[in-house]
């Protein structure tokens, strides 16, 4: 046997509850380790049997001899090197190879209705935002050339999904009814399925639109920040009021019709506000959502809102807190509604490996009003260029292929080797954008914290796993079934 090292990079234990979890970083594999290969991976640990060379043949007849069966110890030895836990000097395999992209393969658009937004949320990041009288709106004729791109591009998939954004995406509902109609009919013709999705502030809506949006199952989310102290700091109308009363009045409208799928609510966590568990009591106990989820402003650019160190510190600390309900509510077989966990269950459940922080500029793209294709709804607006023009043909390919490329390329960065590289993977690029003015650049400013609570999530995972693995095929199989 030659000389064996550990691969540092490759492998992260967890003790939950006194077993010993591994969790396998190029596949966001968790297993559990026995006693032999606990101790195998024991004698590298600091103050263990391996020296500066590694371990030898030697030292494992040493350390196992006359306790375990030697058949035992090798077999054992194969699949850390088959996992590339260990290695005996052979090159490792990169968990995502190097790519030229070219192709995008669209499973999403997102058509950005109009700039305008009826409300004045203090720390709105959106650059073209303006009221309503003043917003841009997009036309039908940018809207069609819009889905005929998503048709085109994403020749190979069997459903897509459309999402109206803004502004306000409410403020230009002809718009979107059109927008149905053409979709729905254009689904037919190819064969294809398609979804439509939506997030809104909620004060526009009506008993007959959100009966509408329930015959056609639109993915409805609302935006809104919790218990009305806290939703009027910030999301205020254009006059300087709060908005909470007539918001809560409409999702709760809301709420009592529509049943075609479950309504979230999204929350935006500003400086000063991380009572995680209030906002989720009010919002799901008090006021029905089905699921909220959380998101803090953390960009350099806005510091007025944005959650300070120790802020964000709090932040995880109450996310943590109600993690643990979470895991008490699932262990009895009930779900409570936190999107931010059931998120992370739902990718350690699948082994979820990520070469990209999430599907912009591949699977999804935005359309500005103007017809400008953006990377994500976020950079409408932005001083970001656009990656093509929905009028001169389409996506900017080798543009597009490039940025991507330089994200893919982890090289000199803390993701190369960082633990929760295939889960992470760099990081939001607008976060990246608003902290750093570079979309590329990893978002480092709370690498620790996401670190800390991906320990948390398996060992949330590790305890459900145990103690009610029906829970999984329940409500996260369901969940992975639909996206």
């Amino acid at each position: 046997m030659s000389e064996l090292r550990l691969v540092e990079h490759n492998v992260h234990r967890v003790a939950v509850e006194g077993r010993q979890m591994l969790f396998h970083i190029p596949t966001s594999s968790l297993f559990e380790l026995d006693q032999v290969s606990g101790e195998l991976l024991d004698m590298f640990d600091g103050g263990g049997e391996a020296g500066p060379s590694g371990i030898s043949a030697d030292d494992v007849r040493r350390k196992f001899d006359g306790r375990h069966p030697p058949g035992t110890i090798v077999e054992t030895i194969q699949e850390f090197l088959d996992l590339e836990v260990l290695t005996d000097g052979r090159p490792l395999h990169p968990d995502h190879a190097s790519i030229k992209v070219e192709n995008f393969p669209l499973s999403t658009i997102v058509l950005n209705t109009n700039s305008g937004c009826n409300l004045s949320c203090t720390y709105c990041y959106k650059e073209d935002l303006a009221a309503p009288a003043n917003g841009t709106k997009m036309s039908f004729e940018t809207a069609v050339k819009s889905v005929e791109m998503l048709l085109a591009e994403g020749e190979v998939r069997d459903r897509f999904n459309i999402v109206f954004f803004g502004g306000e995406p409410l403020s230009n509902m002809p718009l979107i009814r059109q927008v149905v109609d053409y979709a729905e009919a254009r689904a037919a013709e190819v064969g294809k399925k398609v979804d439509f999705s939506l997030t809104t502030n909620a004060t526009l809506l009506t008993e007959e639109i959100v009966d509408y949006f329930n015959e056609h199952r639109f993915g409805l989310t609302i935006s809104m920040d919790g218990p009305q102290a806290i939703h009027d700091r910030n999301r205020r109308t254009v006059g300087g009021g709060g908005s909470y009363e007539i918001v809560a009045e409409k999702a709760r409208m809301a709420l009592s019709r529509f049943n075609a799928r479950p309504v979230g609510a999204r929350v935006t966590l500003t400086a000063g506000v991380t009572d995680i568990e209030g906002i989720w009591h009010h919002l799901v106990n008090e006021l029905g959502f089905h699921e909220v989820g959380f998101a803090p402003v953390t960009s350099a650019e806005n510091t007025l809102f944005a959650l300070n160190g120790d802020e964000l510190i709090e932040m995880f600390d109450g996310m943590k807190a109600l993690g643990r309900r979470y895991v008490d509510a699932a262990i009895e077989g009930r779900n409570i509604g936190f999107g931010n966990l059931h998120q992370l269950m739902t990718d350690l459940s699948e082994g979820m490996t990520k070469s990209l922080p999430c599907g912009a500029g591949v699977g999804l793209l935005a359309v500005d009003t103007e017809g400008g294709v953006n990377l994500c709804h976020r950079f409408t607006g932005s001083d970001l260029p656009t990656f093509g023009h929905v009028d001169k043909g389409g996506i900017d390919k080798p543009a597009l292929g490039k940025f991507i490329e330089s994200r893919l390329d982890r090289k000199d960065t803390g993701c190369e080797t960082c633990r929760i590289r295939n889960l992470c993977s760099g990081g939001c690029y607008h976060e990246s954008y608003a902290h750093y003015n570079d979309p590329i650049h990893p978002t480092y400013h709370y690498c620790d914290l996401m670190r800390d609570w991906v320990d948390f999530g398996i060992e949330a995972y590790t305890r459900i796993m145990e103690r009610n693995p029906s829970f999984f095929q329940t409500y996260v199989e369901p969940r992975r079934a639909k996206s």
